[in-house]
């Protein structure tokens, strides 16, 4: 099948070569003319996948929950206070975390203004429609640097994963970056690059593994979590970031594709489906620490939704509510905490992150 972005990626090899990995996955997801988040919304029912906060009101509201007990731990600041989230999707999300902070923390709404950062002109305008109870509390952002200086709360839930990967394959020569390329027939395809590589890049291990094992590293999300390390330093706050991934590095082909509601060859559709890879918090968490920036802990967001009291509050949203209503609630808890094929408890993983260090729950007691 070809698609308007596999004609742009044709002339570009044609041009200059095989592109990498990262390339392609920029221009899947971002290119001005053909990128996925560029001319659609992918989120919700009518996307190509449906997200925790789509699926429950629950999720974000655990989220908010957890917020609020961040800013009491870090003493109740008031002075340049922003509670923000990267990739909010449709805004449902933060609508769900500012209702719950409206109701525990009213001081903390008050004083708070809210940022997004979002690149998608069809996001921002779901994400006004969303949000437009807040009115000019909310401000957009291109850019996580944007977001005035202050004390930060921040959430980012599905966001590293469409964060560029590059991927490097053991060949009989060694480990070669894996690139994109076209062959005879015009279609897209795997190829090994020519060059060797830095090994430093490469995890432990790596002498003993067998030919075509596959290494992803994703500087461009150490350089944003680098970032935000550095804002939560200089400014003080907490950070929690939620998506699917691995709590300790490894190996192994993450790169993965949805297109119409279904997992799809990562060439197939260009442009038309989106792309992910799994996110290793093994390497975020490090980057933190080396930012001198404390990490609170990392689990899986099962654990982390149940023990913020998911149940509780399901329990108190269906109450008096039918049994239609009921049912609908109890399998949205089963997919946001429960394991096994569709639920998300132990595939998606959940880290915070926090100067300075103060002792958050779940991660301790």
């Amino acid at each position: 099948m070809t698609t308007p972005l596999v004609e742009k990626i044709r002339a570009l090899v044609a041009a200059h070569g095989p592109i990498s990995v990262t390339d392609y996955f920029a221009l899947c997801l971002a290119d001005p003319e053909y990128g996925y988040y560029k001319t659609r919304d992918p989120f919700g029912r009518g996307g190509d996948f449906v997200t925790a906060p789509e699926i429950s009101q629950l999720f974000g509201e655990m989220v908010g929950i957890f917020l609020v007990h961040a800013w009491e731990k870090h003493l109740k600041p008031r002075r340049n206070l922003r509670i923000a989230e990267i990739g909010a999707g449709r805004g449902t999300m933060m609508a769900d975390i500012l209702r719950v902070v409206q109701k525990l923390a009213p001081g903390l709404y008050e004083a708070a203004t809210i940022h997004l950062v979002e690149t998608s002109p069809a996001l921002r305008d779901v994400q006004r429609r969303t949000l437009g109870a807040h009115g000019a509390k909310v401000a957009w952002h291109d850019g996580f640097d944007e977001i005035p200086p202050g004390f930060l709360l921040l959430a980012a839930n599905e966001f590293f994963d469409a964060v560029p990967i590059r991927q490097f394959v053991r060949t009989t020569a060694g480990f070669r970056e894996r690139l994109v390329g076209v062959d005879a027939h015009g279609e897209l395809g795997f190829v090994a690059g020519a060059g060797g590589i830095d090994t430093a890049l490469l995890p432990p291990g790596h002498q003993a593994a067998p030919a075509g094992t596959i290494v992803e590293i994703a500087p461009a999300r150490a350089a944003i979590m680098q970032m935000l390390s550095d804002r939560l330093f200089d400014g003080g706050g907490t950070a929690l970031i939620i998506d699917y991934g691995h709590l300790e590095s490894g190996f192994g082909d993450t790169l993965q594709a949805v297109y119409r509601h279904a997992f799809d060859p990562p060439l197939a559709h260009p442009g038309e489906a989106d792309l992910t890879s799994h996110v290793d918090f093994a390497v975020l968490a490090a980057i933190a620490r080396a930012r001198s920036v404390a990490v609170n802990g990392m689990m899986s967001q099962g654990a982390f939704l149940l023990e913020l009291g998911l149940l509780e509050r399901a329990g108190a949203l269906g109450r008096g509510k039918g049994p239609d209503e009921q049912d609908a609630i109890r399998m949205a808890v089963e997919r946001l905490a429960g394991d096994g094929p569709s639920r998300m408890g132990d595939l998606f993983k959940v880290l915070a992150v926090s100067s300075p260090a103060v002792a958050l729950a779940p991660f301790h007691g």
